[in-house]
């Protein structure tokens, strides 16, 4: 039977608060007794902490504490365990968290700030990953003994041999910017402990049962006296999976005052204090034989991981999967150093190292289709991934559609009529893999869920998944509602709240609708299960024979005949011995975590797709003007393709911004444009509706077929506009943001 809800183009749940100013942000809040925290932030890149005197700010009026390191456990936090709460002998970046302070409103715990006096003893500092790395450069983290945080070496055949047996290689450097996610609103955290010492923290987290342990472990509280409350998410973009100092400090500061103490970010803050995605220096080398097959392919990488560890300095093990298998490579090299160095540091964001890889080999792909004298498009189709195959990282691709993502983008664009250069317009198309079913970063990746019907039909689902403004709850809700015949509005959602929620992993890796949606789907069929059991009879009718629709379930070789959802849910309420009409699920994807040789089938399903874009280039001022978009994903199926194309909407608007516009600019480690007016990005009057492709494979895995496609939508932007550009005017960018300037530039050096 066709269904009734998936597939429908529906609003997001929330839509209506959010329009309507209803819905609760982090700044919304405000307890009885509410106190405010700010942080006190390093003036210096490198500097040894000779002495804090906080004398001054605790006398002053409002204020009711003073945290400096050593009112915090000192236990290491962060991934690497790198990090510290609050600073205790050296700061590592301009902006570093060094004392926190407590008072009555704002402007008192901004004041009280001016009057701690710190004394600092300066150090050199190190600002590129090559400096860095050069030796007796100054240390970031002197107990290390270098500045190389951590490596990565992939291998799959002899890549070198291949290299040099190949008919055509072409050799080249890319260079990837410090980006910021600029989420709408900043990051807020507000900590309150009750009587009995039982800690709630209300944080805009992406992961908050990981949150949770992390905080237990790093302030030495019983992870069974933590309750984590989510507000409304406006935004992440993986920005907020780990643990902050910040936070540390607001949860000292709430015990040691007795009272709620509620710290936000200032957008400066959120420039430098955030996790950014990490700039890169990728150096790939790519060979072909004759026939236009891929032999081999060689990436050096250096990122700029800045002065601590976040999930950023694991992203290699995503860039390295799309140097090696977003097409069919038989021989690999992949090397990736992380270097500290004193700048902001680097996390998770949308696309996880995807990006950047992407950019690269991308770019290269028709660098190299071009020594080969062949058409870009068909050079891909020809190395295309294919359903069945399984890549050198020993990922199995099950369902796959980005032979038909290439063709659909390219068709939509106009590929065969516009391609070449005519009054400096131009094309240029790029593919994309990624994770879609889930990714195996910890040793579970699954994600519970209890679904409960009542007497009158109506449903409450609680979940552990998180939305921060992808609308995967509107997702859940109408897997909820196909699977119980039931009208999406009849479905409730709570997702927020550690007390009520089951264990999930959190958002990241477009995991939500395949893993979340699948836990989502166990939990309502056993619910289903018992009540078609309890409605056959009812009707006296064989349970093969019923179906659930429009909050009935009928005969469907006699659809006269039915019974409400409701009337049956009651029968099993009101009668002797009745029952509950509960079901609980607990989804972990058939997954493994990769092994040392990055090895392992860490995702249940790939998502796949390709972008295509048509641009005008001004020759006398370098300005690139986008003329048409087209977007073609591969998503399995779509459960809402309202909240698709939302999605892609949005990603295609961050690539574009990534690709023209957006740069952290800065100097010497001090950010010199931590504000929407300095930070070039994309405004309204700059963004492009894109055409849409859905490609439906219909994932065997997925619930209802679906996988996922939130990060996707952004990672093969940069490479395609980067294409377009060199057909459009025929020079080749390599470096982002392509700026009119880099743009002049590149035309000057062509015209010598």
């Amino acid at each position: 039977m066709e269904a009734s809800v998936i597939g429908r183009r529906l609003p997001k749940p929330d839509a209506i608060a959010k329009a309507t100013g209803q819905a609760e942000f982090i700044d919304d809040f405000v307890l009885p007794g509410q106190l405010y925290g700010k942080i006190l932030r390093s003036p210096y890149a490198h500097a040894r902490i000779v002495n804090i005197d906080t004398t001054e700010a605790l006398k002053l009026p409002g204020v009711k504490a003073v945290l400096t390191a050593k009112d915090i456990p000192g236990n290491r936090m962060g991934f690497g365990m790198d990090n510290e709460g609050l600073k205790k002998d050296k700061v590592r970046y301009i902006g570093d968290d060094v004392a926190a302070v407590a008072a009555v409103d704002e402007d008192t715990a901004i004041r009280a700030l001016d009057l701690i006096k710190v004394d600092y003893e300066i150090l050199p500092g190190v600002f590129d990953p090559f400096t860095a790395m050069e030796k007796g450069a100054p240390l970031v983290h002197e107990e290390k003994g270098t500045n190389i945080s951590c490596s990565y070496k992939f291998v799959a055949g002899d890549a070198i041999a291949a290299l040099a047996k190949a008919d055509v290689v072409v050799t080249n450097r890319y260079e990837l910017p410090f980006v910021t996610s600029c989420c709408m609103g900043t990051h807020g955290c507000l900590a309150s402990f009750n009587a009995d010492g039982n800690l709630t923290v209300r944080s805009t987290i992406q992961a908050p049962f990981i949150y949770k342990h992390e905080l237990a472990e790093a302030l030495e509280i019983p992870e069974s006296k933590i309750r984590v409350i989510q507000p409304i998410i406006s935004g992440a973009f993986g920005t907020r999976l780990d643990v902050y100092s910040y936070e540390l400090a607001c949860v000292t500061l709430a015990k040691k005052t007795g009272r709620p103490v509620k710290i936000v970010f200032t957008r400066e803050e959120e420039f430098i204090n955030s996790r950014n995605r990490q700039p890169m220096i990728i150096d790939l080398s790519t060979g072909a034989d004759r026939t236009g097959r891929l032999v081999a392919r060689v990436a050096r990488v250096i990122a700029d991981n800045g002065a601590y560890n976040s999930w950023g300095a694991t992203t290699p093990v995503v860039g390295m999967t799309t140097v090696s298998s977003l097409y069919q490579v038989p021989n690999v090299l992949y090397e990736a150093d992380i270097v500290y160095t004193n700048q902001p540091y680097s996390g998770a964001m949308r696309g996880y190292g995807n990006p950047q890889s992407t950019f690269a080999v991308e770019s290269q792909m028709d660098e190299l289709a071009e020594k080969l004298g062949m058409d870009p498009l068909e050079f891909r189709l020809l190395n295309s991934n294919r359903p069945g195959e399984i890549n050198p990282h020993k990922m199995k691709i099950t369902s796959c559609g980005l032979p038909e993502c290439l063709s659909g983008a390219a068709e939509g664009i106009g590929w065969k009529e516009k391609r070449g250069a005519q009054n400096n317009r131009g094309v240029g198309i790029a593919a994309l893999q990624h994770v879609g079913g889930g990714a195996r970063v910890y040793r579970s990746d699954g994600c519970g869920a209890v679904v409960k019907l009542d007497s009158v039909g109506r449903v409450v689902v609680l979940i552990g998944s998180t939305d921060m403004g992808q609308g995967s709850d509107g997702i859940v809700v109408q897997i909820v509602a196909e699977t119980l015949g039931i009208k999406p509005e009849k479905v409730q959602l709570i997702n927020n709240d550690t007390d009520l929620t089951s264990w999930d992993a959190g958002c990241h890796a477009s995991r939500t609708t395949f893993v979340s949606g699948n836990a989502a789907l166990l939990a309502a069929e056993i619910v289903r299960k018992k009540v078609i059991e309890v409605a056959a009879e009812m009707l006296n009718l064989p349970i093969q024979r019923l179906v659930f629709r429009d909050e009935k379930i009928f005969d469907q070789e006699n659809t006269d005949k039915s019974v409400s959802l409701s009337k049956v849910v009651r029968s099993m309420h009101f009668r002797q011995d009745g029952q509950m009409v509960i079901g609980e699920g607990f989804y972990d994807p058939p997954t493994e975590m990769c092994d040392r040789e990055f090895m392992g089938n860490v995702s249940a399903a790939y998502a796949f797709g390709a972008h295509a874009v048509e641009v005008e280039v001004d020759l006398e001022t370098g300005k690139v003007k986008v003329l048409d978009y087209v977007a073609a994903h591969d998503l399995g199926r779509a459960i809402n393709p309202l909240a698709v194309e939302g999605q892609i909407d949005g990603g295609v608007v961050m690539g574009l911004g990534y690709a023209l516009t957006e740069e952290m600019i800065i100097r010497e480690g001090k950010v010199l444009n931590p504000n929407f007016l300095d930070y070039r990005l994309l405004t309204i009057c700059d963004s492009i509706r894109a055409k849409k492709i859905l490609v439906e494979t219909n994932d065997p895995l997925g619930p209802y077929g679906a996988k996922g496609v939130g990060e996707p939508c952004t990672i093969p932007v940069a490479a395609a506009v980067a294409n377009a550009i060199y057909n459009a005017i025929g020079v080749r960018m390599r470096s982002l943001p392509i700026t009119p300037e880099k743009i002049l530039a590149a035309l000057k050096e062509k015209n010598k």
